[in-house]
Protein backbone atom coordinates (compact mmCIF):
# COMPACT_ATOMS: atom_id res chain seq x y z
CA UNK A 1 0.00 0.00 0.00
CA UNK A 2 1.51 3.22 -1.01
CA UNK A 3 2.49 5.88 1.82
CA UNK A 4 0.07 8.86 2.18
CA UNK A 5 1.23 12.18 0.56
CA UNK A 6 3.52 14.66 2.24
CA UNK A 7 0.51 17.47 2.28
CA UNK A 8 -1.88 14.92 3.82
CA UNK A 9 0.59 14.29 6.62
CA UNK A 10 1.39 17.43 7.39
CA UNK A 11 -2.22 17.84 7.57
CA UNK A 12 -2.79 14.98 10.26
CA UNK A 13 0.65 16.61 12.54
CA UNK A 14 -1.11 19.92 12.55
CA UNK A 15 -4.30 19.12 13.33
CA UNK A 16 -2.92 16.37 16.19
CA UNK A 17 -0.86 19.19 17.39
CA UNK A 18 -3.88 21.57 17.51
CA UNK A 19 -5.59 18.90 19.80
CA UNK A 20 -2.65 18.71 21.89
CA UNK A 21 -2.79 22.63 22.05
CA UNK A 22 -6.38 22.76 22.96
CA UNK A 23 -6.28 19.57 25.87
CA UNK A 24 -3.61 21.78 27.59
CA UNK A 25 -5.42 24.86 27.25
CA UNK A 26 -8.12 23.08 28.96
CA UNK A 27 -6.31 21.27 31.45
CA UNK A 28 -4.71 24.59 32.33
CA UNK A 29 -8.33 26.48 32.28
CA UNK A 30 -9.65 23.59 34.91
CA UNK A 31 -6.08 24.10 37.23
CA UNK A 32 -6.45 27.72 36.82
CA UNK A 33 -10.49 27.52 38.24
CA UNK A 34 -9.71 24.95 40.79
CA UNK A 35 -6.76 27.05 42.21
CA UNK A 36 -9.00 30.55 41.84
CA UNK A 37 -11.86 28.53 43.97
CA UNK A 38 -9.53 26.90 46.79
CA UNK A 39 -8.43 28.90 49.18
CA UNK A 40 -7.03 26.23 51.12
CA UNK A 41 -5.21 24.54 48.08
CA UNK A 42 -3.68 28.23 47.64
CA UNK A 43 -2.51 28.10 51.33
CA UNK A 44 -1.21 24.71 51.62
CA UNK A 45 0.82 25.29 47.73
CA UNK A 46 2.01 28.19 49.51
CA UNK A 47 3.19 26.96 52.75
CA UNK A 48 4.90 23.87 50.73
CA UNK A 49 6.56 26.04 47.99
CA UNK A 50 8.17 28.27 51.27
CA UNK A 51 9.11 25.54 53.65
CA UNK A 52 11.04 23.70 50.24
CA UNK A 53 12.64 26.89 49.49
CA UNK A 54 13.58 27.44 53.75
CA UNK A 55 14.67 23.45 54.13
CA UNK A 56 16.63 23.54 51.25
CA UNK A 57 18.17 26.65 52.57
CA UNK A 58 18.64 25.49 55.77
CA UNK A 59 19.91 21.66 54.63
CA UNK A 60 22.83 23.07 52.05
CA UNK A 61 23.87 25.35 54.79
CA UNK A 62 23.89 22.53 57.76
CA UNK A 63 26.05 20.28 54.76
CA UNK A 64 28.17 22.98 54.28
CA UNK A 65 28.85 23.09 57.79
CA UNK A 66 29.09 19.19 58.35
CA UNK A 67 31.46 18.87 55.35
CA UNK A 68 33.85 21.89 56.69
CA UNK A 69 33.76 20.55 60.01
CA UNK A 70 34.49 16.99 58.87
CA UNK A 71 37.36 18.07 56.55
CA UNK A 72 38.67 20.78 59.31
CA UNK A 73 38.95 17.39 61.91
CA UNK A 74 40.76 15.07 59.47
CA UNK A 75 43.03 18.12 57.84
CA UNK A 76 43.82 18.72 61.94
CA UNK A 77 44.53 14.77 62.43
CA UNK A 78 46.50 14.55 59.44
CA UNK A 79 48.61 17.33 60.06
CA UNK A 80 49.23 16.22 63.19
CA UNK A 81 50.22 13.08 61.93
CA UNK A 82 52.43 15.02 59.55
CA UNK A 83 54.37 16.84 61.35
CA UNK A 84 55.32 13.45 63.56
CA UNK A 85 55.97 11.84 60.38
CA UNK A 86 58.30 14.34 59.26
CA UNK A 87 60.11 14.78 63.07
CA UNK A 88 60.54 11.01 62.46
CA UNK A 89 62.17 11.07 58.62
CA UNK A 90 64.40 13.86 60.26
CA UNK A 91 65.46 12.00 63.10
CA UNK A 92 66.49 8.73 60.53
CA UNK A 93 68.29 11.55 57.76
CA UNK A 94 70.12 13.33 60.50
CA UNK A 95 72.17 10.13 61.82
CA UNK A 96 76.01 10.25 60.67
CA UNK A 97 75.57 7.19 58.42
CA UNK A 98 72.68 9.01 56.49
CA UNK A 99 75.59 10.77 54.51
CA UNK A 100 75.39 10.10 51.14
CA UNK A 101 79.20 9.85 50.59
CA UNK A 102 79.32 7.18 52.80
CA UNK A 103 76.57 4.97 50.79
CA UNK A 104 76.91 3.06 48.06
CA UNK A 105 73.93 4.88 45.29
CA UNK A 106 70.94 2.50 46.21
CA UNK A 107 68.41 1.71 42.60
CA UNK A 108 64.96 2.99 42.70
CA UNK A 109 64.34 -0.72 42.97
CA UNK A 110 66.50 -1.39 46.02
CA UNK A 111 64.83 2.19 47.78
CA UNK A 112 61.29 0.69 47.12
CA UNK A 113 61.92 -2.86 48.46
CA UNK A 114 63.69 -0.92 51.63
CA UNK A 115 66.74 -1.84 51.51
CA UNK A 116 68.92 -1.06 55.13
CA UNK A 117 69.49 3.06 54.32
CA UNK A 118 68.42 5.21 57.00
CA UNK A 119 65.50 6.44 54.19
CA UNK A 120 64.34 3.22 54.01
CA UNK A 121 64.59 2.72 57.34
CA UNK A 122 62.13 5.63 57.75
CA UNK A 123 59.83 4.34 55.74
CA UNK A 124 59.25 1.28 57.01
CA UNK A 125 58.57 3.16 60.53
CA UNK A 126 56.06 5.77 58.64
CA UNK A 127 54.37 2.34 56.91
CA UNK A 128 53.94 0.85 60.62
CA UNK A 129 52.64 3.64 61.94
CA UNK A 130 50.35 4.75 59.06
CA UNK A 131 48.77 1.14 58.55
CA UNK A 132 46.22 1.36 56.20
CA UNK A 133 44.85 4.95 57.42
CA UNK A 134 47.29 6.89 54.79
CA UNK A 135 50.06 6.52 52.66
CA UNK A 136 53.62 8.49 52.33
CA UNK A 137 55.92 9.05 49.61
CA UNK A 138 59.37 11.01 49.74
CA UNK A 139 60.78 12.11 46.86
CA UNK A 140 64.17 13.92 46.17
CA UNK A 141 64.68 15.65 43.03
CA UNK A 142 68.49 16.06 43.51
CA UNK A 143 68.80 12.34 43.36
CA UNK A 144 67.35 10.70 40.43
CA UNK A 145 64.78 7.53 41.60
CA UNK A 146 64.89 8.18 45.00
CA UNK A 147 60.95 7.73 45.46
CA UNK A 148 60.00 5.88 47.90
CA UNK A 149 56.47 5.09 49.36
CA UNK A 150 54.51 3.20 51.47
CA UNK A 151 51.46 0.62 50.27
CA UNK A 152 50.62 0.44 46.92
CA UNK A 153 49.80 3.95 46.10
CA UNK A 154 51.01 5.61 43.08
CA UNK A 155 52.81 8.61 42.36
CA UNK A 156 50.65 9.96 39.88
CA UNK A 157 48.53 11.07 42.83
CA UNK A 158 50.56 14.00 43.55
CA UNK A 159 49.22 16.97 41.43
CA UNK A 160 52.31 18.98 39.39
CA UNK A 161 50.83 22.08 40.31
CA UNK A 162 50.59 21.10 44.22
CA UNK A 163 54.57 20.56 43.50
CA UNK A 164 54.82 23.41 42.23
CA UNK A 165 53.26 25.40 44.90
CA UNK A 166 55.06 23.68 47.62
CA UNK A 167 58.48 24.84 46.20
CA UNK A 168 56.99 28.25 46.52
CA UNK A 169 56.70 27.59 49.90
CA UNK A 170 59.50 27.87 52.97
CA UNK A 171 60.52 24.48 53.87
CA UNK A 172 58.18 22.98 56.50
CA UNK A 173 55.35 24.72 55.35
CA UNK A 174 52.41 22.32 54.19
CA UNK A 175 50.42 22.50 51.02
CA UNK A 176 46.98 20.72 51.44
CA UNK A 177 45.27 19.84 48.41
CA UNK A 178 42.08 17.68 47.85
CA UNK A 179 42.06 15.35 44.55
CA UNK A 180 41.92 11.97 43.90
CA UNK A 181 44.37 9.04 45.05
CA UNK A 182 44.72 6.45 42.72
CA UNK A 183 46.52 3.11 44.10
CA UNK A 184 47.68 0.44 41.58
CA UNK A 185 44.71 -2.05 40.92
CA UNK A 186 42.32 -0.39 42.80
CA UNK A 187 39.82 2.48 41.85
CA UNK A 188 40.54 6.07 42.42
CA UNK A 189 39.11 7.45 45.51
CA UNK A 190 38.80 10.97 46.97
CA UNK A 191 41.58 12.15 49.25
CA UNK A 192 43.44 14.91 50.84
CA UNK A 193 47.55 15.26 50.08
CA UNK A 194 49.80 17.21 52.69
CA UNK A 195 52.97 17.94 51.05
CA UNK A 196 55.57 20.08 52.49
CA UNK A 197 59.58 19.88 51.56
CA UNK A 198 61.40 18.77 54.32
CA UNK A 199 64.18 21.29 56.12
CA UNK A 200 67.69 19.41 56.12
CA UNK A 201 69.52 22.53 56.62
CA UNK A 202 70.82 20.87 59.67
CA UNK A 203 71.94 17.86 58.74
CA UNK A 204 74.49 16.06 56.70
CA UNK A 205 72.36 15.82 53.51
CA UNK A 206 72.15 17.64 50.58
CA UNK A 207 68.73 17.60 47.93
CA UNK A 208 65.38 18.80 48.48
CA UNK A 209 63.35 15.45 50.23
CA UNK A 210 59.39 15.90 49.57
CA UNK A 211 57.24 14.19 51.81
CA UNK A 212 53.73 13.61 50.90
CA UNK A 213 50.97 12.02 53.12
CA UNK A 214 48.32 11.10 51.22
CA UNK A 215 45.13 10.76 53.38
CA UNK A 216 42.43 8.94 51.64
CA UNK A 217 38.34 10.42 52.72
CA UNK A 218 36.29 7.45 50.94
CA UNK A 219 35.00 6.40 54.52
CA UNK A 220 34.27 10.33 55.21
CA UNK A 221 32.85 10.66 51.54
CA UNK A 222 30.51 7.81 52.41
CA UNK A 223 29.14 9.57 55.95
CA UNK A 224 28.67 13.09 54.33
CA UNK A 225 26.48 10.95 51.94
CA UNK A 226 24.45 9.14 53.99
CA UNK A 227 24.29 12.24 56.13
CA UNK A 228 23.08 13.74 52.99
CA UNK A 229 20.41 11.45 52.33
CA UNK A 230 18.97 11.81 55.78
CA UNK A 231 18.57 15.30 55.87
CA UNK A 232 17.07 14.89 52.24
CA UNK A 233 14.95 12.25 53.57
CA UNK A 234 14.07 14.85 56.70
CA UNK A 235 13.43 17.94 54.77
CA UNK A 236 10.95 16.34 52.62
CA UNK A 237 9.48 14.69 55.91
CA UNK A 238 9.18 18.01 57.19
CA UNK A 239 7.97 19.71 54.22
CA UNK A 240 5.02 16.99 54.10
CA UNK A 241 4.65 18.07 57.87
CA UNK A 242 4.07 21.33 57.50
CA UNK A 243 1.68 20.60 54.67
CA UNK A 244 -0.63 19.06 56.63
CA UNK A 245 -0.20 20.89 59.63
CA UNK A 246 -0.89 24.06 56.92
CA UNK A 247 -3.58 22.00 55.79
CA UNK A 248 -5.34 21.12 59.45
CA UNK A 249 -5.15 25.09 59.69
CA UNK A 250 -6.68 26.38 57.04
CA UNK A 251 -9.55 23.94 57.73
CA UNK A 252 -9.95 24.82 60.25
CA UNK A 253 -10.77 28.49 58.79
CA UNK A 254 -12.09 27.66 55.38
CA UNK A 255 -14.91 25.22 56.88
CA UNK A 256 -16.43 27.90 58.85
CA UNK A 257 -16.10 30.47 56.28
CA UNK A 258 -17.18 27.86 53.50
CA UNK A 259 -20.43 27.22 55.74
CA UNK A 260 -20.96 31.07 56.05
CA UNK A 261 -20.90 31.25 52.22
CA UNK A 262 -23.35 28.24 51.80
CA UNK A 263 -25.32 29.91 54.42
CA UNK A 264 -25.21 33.54 52.43
CA UNK A 265 -26.31 31.64 49.23
CA UNK A 266 -29.18 30.01 50.70
CA UNK A 267 -30.43 33.28 52.07
CA UNK A 268 -29.92 35.06 49.10
CA UNK A 269 -32.07 32.54 47.54
CA UNK A 270 -35.25 33.52 49.92
CA UNK A 271 -34.52 31.32 52.97
CA UNK A 272 -34.63 34.00 55.41
CA UNK A 273 -34.58 31.33 58.90
CA UNK A 274 -31.01 30.08 57.52
CA UNK A 275 -28.33 30.16 60.32
CA UNK A 276 -24.43 29.40 61.44
CA UNK A 277 -24.04 27.41 64.64
CA UNK A 278 -22.38 29.48 67.25
CA UNK A 279 -19.28 27.40 68.87
CA UNK A 280 -17.03 29.32 71.33
CA UNK A 281 -16.02 32.46 71.36
CA UNK A 282 -13.11 33.06 69.13
CA UNK A 283 -13.18 35.71 65.93
CA UNK A 284 -14.94 32.65 63.76
CA UNK A 285 -17.91 32.57 66.52
CA UNK A 286 -18.22 36.01 66.27
CA UNK A 287 -18.54 36.12 62.90
CA UNK A 288 -20.98 33.66 62.98
CA UNK A 289 -22.96 35.76 65.69
CA UNK A 290 -22.92 38.84 63.26
CA UNK A 291 -24.16 36.88 60.21
CA UNK A 292 -26.88 35.65 62.60
CA UNK A 293 -27.53 39.05 63.81
CA UNK A 294 -27.67 40.36 60.14
CA UNK A 295 -29.69 37.92 58.67
CA UNK A 296 -32.59 38.39 61.36
CA UNK A 297 -32.50 41.63 60.66
CA UNK A 298 -32.74 41.51 56.65
CA UNK A 299 -35.53 38.63 57.55
CA UNK A 300 -37.14 41.28 59.77
CA UNK A 301 -36.62 44.83 57.27
CA UNK A 302 -37.88 42.04 54.10
CA UNK A 303 -40.96 41.18 56.04
CA UNK A 304 -42.01 44.57 56.83
CA UNK A 305 -40.94 45.99 53.58
CA UNK A 306 -43.44 43.03 52.19
CA UNK A 307 -46.00 43.95 54.41
CA UNK A 308 -45.59 47.41 53.62
CA UNK A 309 -45.90 46.89 49.60
CA UNK A 310 -48.54 44.61 50.22
CA UNK A 311 -50.55 47.59 52.05
CA UNK A 312 -49.72 49.75 49.37
CA UNK A 313 -51.22 47.32 46.77
CA UNK A 314 -54.07 46.84 48.77
CA UNK A 315 -54.14 50.62 49.25
CA UNK A 316 -54.22 51.12 45.44
CA UNK A 317 -56.52 48.37 44.51
CA UNK A 318 -59.10 49.03 47.16
CA UNK A 319 -58.86 53.29 45.94
CA UNK A 320 -59.00 52.52 42.49
CA UNK A 321 -61.88 49.64 43.14
CA UNK A 322 -63.42 52.84 45.47
CA UNK A 323 -62.83 55.06 42.80
CA UNK A 324 -64.88 53.64 40.31
CA UNK A 325 -68.68 54.36 42.05
CA UNK A 326 -67.99 57.76 42.85
CA UNK A 327 -66.37 57.94 39.19
CA UNK A 328 -69.51 57.01 37.34
CA UNK A 329 -71.20 59.06 38.93
CA UNK A 330 -69.09 62.22 37.92
CA UNK A 331 -69.14 60.68 34.48
CA UNK A 332 -72.61 60.85 33.90
CA UNK A 333 -72.97 64.21 35.26
CA UNK A 334 -70.15 65.17 33.14
CA UNK A 335 -71.37 64.33 30.19
CA UNK A 336 -74.50 66.01 30.74
CA UNK A 337 -72.80 69.11 31.17
CA UNK A 338 -70.84 68.38 27.78
CA UNK A 339 -73.47 67.58 25.92
CA UNK A 340 -75.38 70.81 26.66
CA UNK A 341 -71.97 72.65 26.67
CA UNK A 342 -73.54 74.93 23.71
CA UNK A 343 -75.81 76.50 25.78
CA UNK A 344 -73.46 77.84 28.09
CA UNK A 345 -71.61 80.62 28.06
CA UNK A 346 -67.78 80.22 26.67
CA UNK A 347 -66.33 80.08 30.07
CA UNK A 348 -68.76 77.32 31.36
CA UNK A 349 -68.28 75.84 28.01
CA UNK A 350 -64.83 75.42 27.94
CA UNK A 351 -64.80 74.29 31.66
CA UNK A 352 -67.49 71.39 30.87
CA UNK A 353 -64.35 70.88 27.96
CA UNK A 354 -61.44 70.83 30.91
CA UNK A 355 -63.55 68.68 32.72
CA UNK A 356 -64.27 66.16 30.08
CA UNK A 357 -60.69 65.45 29.13
CA UNK A 358 -59.41 65.35 32.33
CA UNK A 359 -61.93 62.37 33.04
CA UNK A 360 -60.78 60.71 30.06
CA UNK A 361 -57.10 61.01 31.40
CA UNK A 362 -58.16 59.59 35.32
CA UNK A 363 -59.99 57.09 34.10
CA UNK A 364 -57.23 56.37 31.84
CA UNK A 365 -55.16 56.43 35.40
CA UNK A 366 -57.46 54.25 37.14
CA UNK A 367 -57.04 51.59 34.57
CA UNK A 368 -53.59 51.74 34.45
CA UNK A 369 -53.58 51.55 38.44
CA UNK A 370 -55.62 48.82 38.23
CA UNK A 371 -53.65 46.98 35.87
CA UNK A 372 -50.44 47.52 37.53
CA UNK A 373 -52.11 46.52 40.70
CA UNK A 374 -52.74 43.16 39.81
CA UNK A 375 -49.16 42.60 38.24
CA UNK A 376 -47.77 43.66 42.22
CA UNK A 377 -50.65 41.36 43.21
CA UNK A 378 -49.46 38.35 40.82
CA UNK A 379 -52.78 38.05 39.43
CA UNK A 380 -52.19 39.45 35.69
CA UNK A 381 -52.85 36.55 33.52
CA UNK A 382 -52.73 35.58 29.26
CA UNK A 383 -55.66 34.83 26.90
CA UNK A 384 -53.31 33.37 24.69
CA UNK A 385 -54.33 32.58 20.71
CA UNK A 386 -52.30 32.10 17.84
CA UNK A 387 -52.38 35.48 15.82
CA UNK A 388 -50.97 37.13 12.78
CA UNK A 389 -48.66 39.55 14.37
CA UNK A 390 -49.64 41.64 11.15
CA UNK A 391 -52.87 42.38 11.68
CA UNK A 392 -51.82 43.02 15.74
CA UNK A 393 -49.75 45.57 14.09
CA UNK A 394 -52.36 46.83 11.80
CA UNK A 395 -54.99 47.61 14.52
CA UNK A 396 -52.48 49.51 16.96
CA UNK A 397 -51.80 51.66 13.89
CA UNK A 398 -55.35 52.71 12.98
CA UNK A 399 -56.04 53.25 16.77
CA UNK A 400 -53.23 55.77 16.48
CA UNK A 401 -53.97 57.22 12.96
CA UNK A 402 -56.51 60.12 14.92
CA UNK A 403 -53.29 61.43 17.47
CA UNK A 404 -50.68 61.24 14.31
CA UNK A 405 -52.91 63.16 12.54
CA UNK A 406 -53.45 65.95 15.18
CA UNK A 407 -49.46 65.83 15.10
CA UNK A 408 -48.61 65.99 11.76
CA UNK A 409 -47.01 61.98 12.24
CA UNK A 410 -46.76 59.85 8.91
CA UNK A 411 -46.27 56.37 9.93
CA UNK A 412 -44.61 54.43 7.55
CA UNK A 413 -45.44 50.73 7.91
CA UNK A 414 -42.17 47.73 7.20
CA UNK A 415 -44.19 44.68 6.72
CA UNK A 416 -43.44 41.32 5.79
CA UNK A 417 -45.29 39.55 2.81
CA UNK A 418 -45.92 36.19 4.57
CA UNK A 419 -47.63 35.76 7.90
CA UNK A 420 -45.86 35.98 11.29
CA UNK A 421 -48.06 33.66 13.29
CA UNK A 422 -47.67 33.35 17.18
CA UNK A 423 -49.12 32.68 20.16
CA UNK A 424 -50.02 35.84 22.16
CA UNK A 425 -52.58 37.60 23.88
CA UNK A 426 -53.50 39.93 21.23
CA UNK A 427 -55.32 42.40 23.37
CA UNK A 428 -51.93 43.25 25.89
CA UNK A 429 -50.02 42.86 22.71
CA UNK A 430 -52.01 45.59 21.39
CA UNK A 431 -51.98 47.70 24.20
CA UNK A 432 -48.39 47.28 24.62
CA UNK A 433 -47.97 48.62 20.58
CA UNK A 434 -50.42 51.52 21.22
CA UNK A 435 -48.31 53.56 24.00
CA UNK A 436 -45.12 52.72 21.63
CA UNK A 437 -46.73 54.59 18.95
CA UNK A 438 -47.98 57.00 21.61
CA UNK A 439 -44.72 57.68 22.66
CA UNK A 440 -43.08 58.38 19.02
CA UNK A 441 -45.49 60.32 18.48
CA UNK A 442 -45.97 62.56 21.32
CA UNK A 443 -41.89 62.54 20.95
CA UNK A 444 -41.14 62.00 17.28
CA UNK A 445 -41.59 66.25 16.78
CA UNK A 446 -43.97 65.43 14.13
CA UNK A 447 -41.46 63.61 11.86
CA UNK A 448 -42.32 60.17 9.96
CA UNK A 449 -42.71 57.11 12.82
CA UNK A 450 -41.21 53.31 11.00
CA UNK A 451 -42.94 50.36 12.04
CA UNK A 452 -40.66 46.98 11.73
CA UNK A 453 -41.69 43.72 11.65
CA UNK A 454 -39.80 40.62 11.79
CA UNK A 455 -39.73 37.29 12.27
CA UNK A 456 -37.60 34.17 12.41
CA UNK A 457 -38.02 30.69 13.41
CA UNK A 458 -38.37 30.78 17.23
CA UNK A 459 -39.61 34.59 17.51
CA UNK A 460 -40.80 37.94 15.93
CA UNK A 461 -40.83 41.66 16.86
CA UNK A 462 -41.78 44.79 16.07
CA UNK A 463 -39.92 47.44 16.25
CA UNK A 464 -40.92 51.59 16.45
CA UNK A 465 -38.45 54.03 15.44
CA UNK A 466 -39.05 58.05 15.90
CA UNK A 467 -36.92 60.77 15.13
CA UNK A 468 -37.36 63.01 17.63
CA UNK A 469 -35.47 64.17 20.69
CA UNK A 470 -33.70 60.90 21.41
CA UNK A 471 -32.33 59.06 24.97
CA UNK A 472 -29.32 60.62 26.94
CA UNK A 473 -27.54 57.74 28.35
CA UNK A 474 -28.35 55.84 30.94
CA UNK A 475 -32.11 56.34 30.12
CA UNK A 476 -32.65 53.09 28.20
CA UNK A 477 -33.58 51.27 31.16
CA UNK A 478 -35.34 54.17 33.35
CA UNK A 479 -38.05 55.17 30.34
CA UNK A 480 -39.72 51.68 31.76
CA UNK A 481 -39.51 53.50 35.29
CA UNK A 482 -43.43 54.55 36.75
CA UNK A 483 -44.33 58.01 36.02
CA UNK A 484 -40.69 58.46 34.61
CA UNK A 485 -40.03 61.56 32.76
CA UNK A 486 -37.12 62.33 30.39
CA UNK A 487 -37.79 66.19 30.77
CA UNK A 488 -39.93 66.90 34.36
CA UNK A 489 -40.50 70.37 32.86
CA UNK A 490 -41.87 69.34 29.76
CA UNK A 491 -45.75 68.57 29.94
CA UNK A 492 -47.73 65.99 28.38
CA UNK A 493 -49.01 66.59 25.33
CA UNK A 494 -51.21 63.79 24.65
CA UNK A 495 -52.24 63.22 28.14
CA UNK A 496 -50.56 60.23 29.17
CA UNK A 497 -50.58 58.95 32.93
CA UNK A 498 -47.19 58.16 32.56
CA UNK A 499 -47.81 54.21 33.26
CA UNK A 500 -48.16 53.17 29.93
CA UNK A 501 -43.96 52.08 28.81
CA UNK A 502 -43.72 50.46 32.15
CA UNK A 503 -47.49 48.21 31.85
CA UNK A 504 -46.11 47.66 28.19
CA UNK A 505 -42.74 45.97 29.78
CA UNK A 506 -45.13 43.86 32.30
CA UNK A 507 -47.14 42.43 29.45
CA UNK A 508 -43.67 41.80 27.42
CA UNK A 509 -42.13 39.74 30.49
CA UNK A 510 -45.60 38.17 30.84
CA UNK A 511 -45.36 36.85 27.42
CA UNK A 512 -41.81 35.90 28.14
CA UNK A 513 -40.18 38.13 25.95
CA UNK A 514 -38.01 41.60 26.03
CA UNK A 515 -39.36 45.14 25.62
CA UNK A 516 -36.44 47.03 24.99
CA UNK A 517 -35.12 50.86 24.32
CA UNK A 518 -32.43 52.38 22.37
CA UNK A 519 -31.95 55.95 21.63
CA UNK A 520 -29.16 58.98 20.78
CA UNK A 521 -29.73 62.88 21.67
CA UNK A 522 -31.01 64.64 17.95
CA UNK A 523 -31.17 60.93 16.02
CA UNK A 524 -34.23 60.27 17.36
CA UNK A 525 -35.13 56.37 19.71
CA UNK A 526 -36.04 53.12 18.93
CA UNK A 527 -37.92 50.30 21.05
CA UNK A 528 -38.05 46.76 20.15
CA UNK A 529 -40.75 43.93 21.07
CA UNK A 530 -39.63 40.63 21.36
CA UNK A 531 -41.44 38.16 21.52
CA UNK A 532 -41.48 33.99 21.38
CA UNK A 533 -43.67 32.21 18.73
CA UNK A 534 -44.67 29.32 20.80
CA UNK A 535 -45.58 30.67 24.16
CA UNK A 536 -43.62 29.54 27.10
CA UNK A 537 -40.93 28.61 25.39
CA UNK A 538 -37.39 30.97 25.85
CA UNK A 539 -36.55 33.83 24.13
CA UNK A 540 -32.71 33.79 23.00
CA UNK A 541 -32.51 36.21 20.67
CA UNK A 542 -34.28 38.93 18.08
CA UNK A 543 -34.81 38.67 14.67
CA UNK A 544 -34.61 42.80 14.68
CA UNK A 545 -31.63 45.11 15.30
CA UNK A 546 -32.00 46.97 18.73
CA UNK A 547 -29.77 49.90 16.92
CA UNK A 548 -31.31 50.79 13.62
CA UNK A 549 -29.45 50.40 10.51
CA UNK A 550 -28.98 52.99 9.48
CA UNK A 551 -26.90 54.17 12.66
CA UNK A 552 -25.23 51.34 12.67
CA UNK A 553 -23.88 51.88 8.90
CA UNK A 554 -23.26 55.01 9.84
CA UNK A 555 -20.83 53.86 12.80
CA UNK A 556 -19.28 51.72 10.67
CA UNK A 557 -18.46 54.14 7.62
CA UNK A 558 -17.08 56.45 10.41
CA UNK A 559 -15.15 53.75 12.02
CA UNK A 560 -13.75 52.90 8.53
CA UNK A 561 -13.05 56.21 7.08
CA UNK A 562 -11.50 58.02 10.35
CA UNK A 563 -7.93 56.08 9.47
CA UNK A 564 -7.86 57.42 6.32
CA UNK A 565 -8.73 60.95 6.98
CA UNK A 566 -6.51 60.73 9.98
CA UNK A 567 -3.36 61.59 7.25
CA UNK A 568 -5.27 64.29 5.34
CA UNK A 569 -6.09 65.90 9.07
CA UNK A 570 -2.54 65.45 9.78
CA UNK A 571 -1.19 67.18 6.23
CA UNK A 572 -3.60 70.31 7.12
CA UNK A 573 -6.30 68.79 5.60
CA UNK A 574 -5.12 68.22 1.51
CA UNK A 575 -6.72 65.52 -0.31
CA UNK A 576 -5.06 62.10 0.64
CA UNK A 577 -4.76 59.62 -2.78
Amino acid sequence: MSSPPKKRRRRTLRQVARGVRRRARRAAGGVRRVWRRSLQLRVVTSTMVISIAVVAVLGVFLMQQIISTTLEAKEQAAKSEAQSDRNAVLGYLSRPDADPANQPADSGEALQQGGGTPLSQALDALAQRAGSRYSVIIRNEDRPGESIGTTNIDEASIPPKQRDEMFKKAAGEDSIWYTKLFYKGQEPVQGMIIGTRLDTSGTVLDGAYEIYHLVPLDKEEQTLSSVQQKLIAVGAGLVLLLAMIASLVTRQVVTPVRLARQAAERLAAGRLDERLKVRGEDDLARLATSFNEMAANLALKIHQLEELSQVQRQFVSDVSHELRTPLTTVRMAADLLYDAREDFDPMASRSAELMQNQLNRFESMLADLLEISRYDAGAADLDVDSVDVRDVVLRAVADSEALAERHSTRFDLRLPGEPCMAEMDSRRVERILRNLLFNAIEHGEGREVIVSVGADRDAVAVAVRDHGVGLKPGEENMVFDRFWRADPSRARTIGGTGLGLAISREDAILHGGWLQAWGVQGEGSQFRLSLPRVSGTALRGSPLPLVPPEVEMRRTWRGHMTPMLLPALADGGRDVD
